[in-house]
């Protein structure tokens, strides 16, 4: 995809950054108004998804696709429980962000580097989005529905299962996204998970009292 694609307002951005709404620095407006030009013309951020068939065991708390086990947790396998398909993705700002994001002319600035820190989160999370609105739009004739993602490291799912989610995809390094022994995505402005499918689910509101990880990109939101 591109930028334009993704349609980031700058008040998304300053949210991010931890600004109240109310809150107006002409400075820091101008200067992540000049690097979201600056990424005009270069981003190229990217999400692949599969969907498959899968047992949950709720007592558990285990998702079992095929011979691989995930242990996604109390708060995550209630959240699902009604799917009859589950759907694997991973949505990236890319490798060409990453590139950017460390030139030096903007990783030398502080007020540059904190806010193409913000931005790429915000980047790979708007991406994923974009994958929902574009799985929405195929479920619609399905007559299915969808639940929210959900991903490692959220929610009681350890992030460590990062190494398992990656095994279920056709290839090792799905959109260019590489792993570390510590399931750190590398690029870092990476995301992926799971989302339930089926006629009985429901796409609910983030619900920040449900989940104890404070630096949640969504709880800055609410």
């Amino acid at each position: 995809m591109s930028l334009n694609d993704l349609s980031i307002s700058l008040s998304e951005v300053l949210l991010a950054m931890g600004c109240d709404t109310s809150f107006r620095d002409s400075t820091l407006e101008n200067e992540t108004v000049a690097l979201l030009d600056q990424l005009s013309t270069l981003l190229r951020p990217r999400f692949q998804f599969f969907t498959t068939n899968g047992r949950l065991n709720l007592e558990k708390k285990l998702l079992h696709i095929d011979e691989t086990t995930l242990s996604v947790g109390q708060i995550i396998s209630r959240q699902i429980r009604q799917s009859e398909q589950f759907l694997f993705f991973v949505a990236t700002a890319g490798s060409e962000f990453e590139e950017w994001q460390h030139t030096s002319a903007v990783k030398d600035d502080m007020l540059k580097s904190y806010i193409a820190d913000s931005l790429g989160s915000i980047i790979a999370e708007k991406t994923a989005d974009m994958m929902e609105l574009l799985l929405e739009d195929f479920l619609q004739t399905e007559g299915l529905k969808h639940t929210n993602r959900y991903s490692p490291g959220y929610c009681g799912w350890h992030v460590s299962e990062q190494h398992l989610l990656f095994s279920l995809f056709d290839e090792p390094n799905p959109c260019g996204i590489t792993l570390t022994e510590s399931s750190l995505m590398l690029p870092i402005k990476s995301v992926s998970g799971v989302i339930g499918i089926g006629k009985d689910v429901r796409k609910l509101d983030y619900t920040c009292g449900m989940c104890n990880y404070e630096k949640c990109f969504r709880r800055k939101k609410v």
